[in-house]
């Protein structure tokens, strides 16, 4: 399936699937302390973040996650994904993250819109769900700014470094106007 659009119709350039020479930028986002964990599995090595791009083109052929290098300038600055694609419910699961340097520009809103309006027209999806920690009001911006509208709190939802984490969920259906 081709990369998200821009509402003008022609092909964005702010996303973009990630590629096999973007692994150095993967190994130092997976370097920032706030962004490691957003990987299942350790990535310590340029050939482990290799492995781990290889495993986001993998899903894609799958039908079970379509990910995105956010662009800035024509350089990844952040990720954004709709996984769990499930079709039977035509539901997925939205997650996103920037670098440090990339927060604060509207980019992770744009790109969070994008892969929304890609997942409601490609993928023939309904519902869109994501959650972020309550301690985080920018994720919880870009999700508002996205279209997403809240519908609840999880308690103890997250577990990081042993400590759990309150989240709100949010939803955006393909009939919702943004």
């Amino acid at each position: 399936m081709d990369p998200p659009s821009s509402e003008g119709g022609q092909v964005d350039t702010l996303l973009r699937p990630w590629r096999p020479d973007d692994a150095p930028v993967m190994l130092a986002v997976a370097g920032e302390p706030m962004l490691g964990r957003q990987f299942t599995s350790p990535i310590d090595s340029l050939a482990a973040a290799e492995e781990w791009i290889a495993t986001l083109t993998a899903r894609r052929v799958d039908d079970t996650a379509y990910t995105f290098a956010v662009l800035d300038d024509g350089v990844p600055v952040g990720n954004v994904t709709v996984s769990s694609v499930e079709r039977r419910h035509l539901t997925g699961w939205v997650s996103y993250w920037m670098r440090e340097e990339a927060r604060g520009k509207g980019l992770a809103t744009k790109a969070c819109r994008a892969v929304s309006e890609f997942a409601f027209a490609e993928l023939g999806l309904f519902r869109l769900e994501l959650a972020h920690r309550l301690d985080n009001p920018a994720s919880c911006r870009v999700a508002l700014g996205a279209g997403f509208q809240p519908e609840g709190v999880e308690r103890a939802r997250l577990l990081y470094d042993g400590v759990r984490y309150d989240t709100e969920t949010h939803a955006r259906l393909a009939t919702d106007r943004v």
